[in-house]
């Protein structure tokens, strides 16, 4: 793989600027929100160009977002200066959800913009929905969840105006966006291989034992489910504590639920249970 390279301020200032441009005229705006650095950073310009009072940031909650990541969502909306109003959302209800295929997220992002379309756009009195898209994300195939964004018609100004995930970076830095630097969160059912279902009590077992390694200071984590195995992955850099916190390790493990710990030698693992989506598929 070719090393990226940080972008120009020349390339950087004109996609702000294709950005920004893209929101003009979408007021009021409400941002599909969850405090990670994309959709912070989409809402801190969102709030630069419309001002705060033409912004909501739209926090889905259900048992898959992680209790530390709710939290911590509402003090970086806080610091951007920007409202955040929570919906409920109940894809655990939807059997396709549950059944955890790689169109998983589709059934997941569908549900958020249909509540959001259905609960919240006449009440807030939107005039359109955006979310934070990177033109990273926008090149991979496998994120079905960006087809229900094109099925809802929801807007993706950062990805359309070029912004690559460096460059998000660069712009969150420049924005004074506090989870700059934050690593990816994905959502908690990405810890449940596929075709495992999902459940509101491996999601929270999940939530637990994660919790737990953030306290005992890991900079990021995952715990993988695999039953009454917790397959736990850090930064390489921290296996070395995590081995001499074993005995804590574990103990919080089993308190979550799990019956053994498992220390995954190769480190964290972006997508380690993603499998690719078969074209034309059905989301039945």
């Amino acid at each position: 793989m070719t090393p990226r390279t940080e972008p120009t301020p020349e390339a950087l200032t004109g996609a702000l600027a294709r950005a920004r441009a893209d929101l003009r005229g979408h007021a009021p705006l409400g941002v599909a929100y969850s405090g990670g650095v994309d959709s912070a950073t989409l809402l801190a310009l969102a709030v630069a160009e419309l001002g705060a009072d033409q912004v909501v940031a739209i926090l889905g909650v259900s048992p898959s977002l992680a209790t530390d990541e709710r939290e911590r969502a509402h003090a970086t909306a806080r610091e951007i200066g920007a409202r955040v109003v929570e919906i409920r959302t109940h894809e655990g209800e939807n059997e396709s959800y549950r059944a955890n295929g790689p169109d998983r997220c589709f059934h997941c992002k569908d549900e958020l913009f249909t509540r959001i379309s259905d609960e919240l756009v006449d009440e807030l009195g939107l005039a359109a929905i955006a979310y934070g898209e990177n033109a990273d994300d926008a090149r991979r195939p496998d994120r079905p969840g960006a087809q229900a964004a094109v099925d809802h018609r929801v807007l993706r100004p950062m990805s359309a105006a070029g912004m690559t995930k460096l460059m998000v970076r660069q712009a969150a830095r420049q924005l004074g966006v506090p989870v700059a630097d934050k690593p990816a969160a994905p959502c908690l059912a990405s810890r449940i291989p596929h075709f495992q279902e999902v459940t509101p009590e491996k999601l929270r077992q999940i939530d637990e034992a994660e919790g737990g390694l953030r306290r005992l200071g890991f900079t990021d984590c995952r715990v993988r489910h695999h039953g009454e195995i917790a397959r736990i992955e850090v930064p390489i850099a921290e296996i070395p504590a995590a081995a001499r916190q074993h005995e804590a390790i574990h103990t919080l493990v089993t308190a979550a639920g799990f019956t053994f710990a498992a220390l995954d030698l190769r480190g964290i693992q972006s997508g380690a249970f993603t499998l690719p989506l078969v074209l034309g598929a059905t989301r039945a």
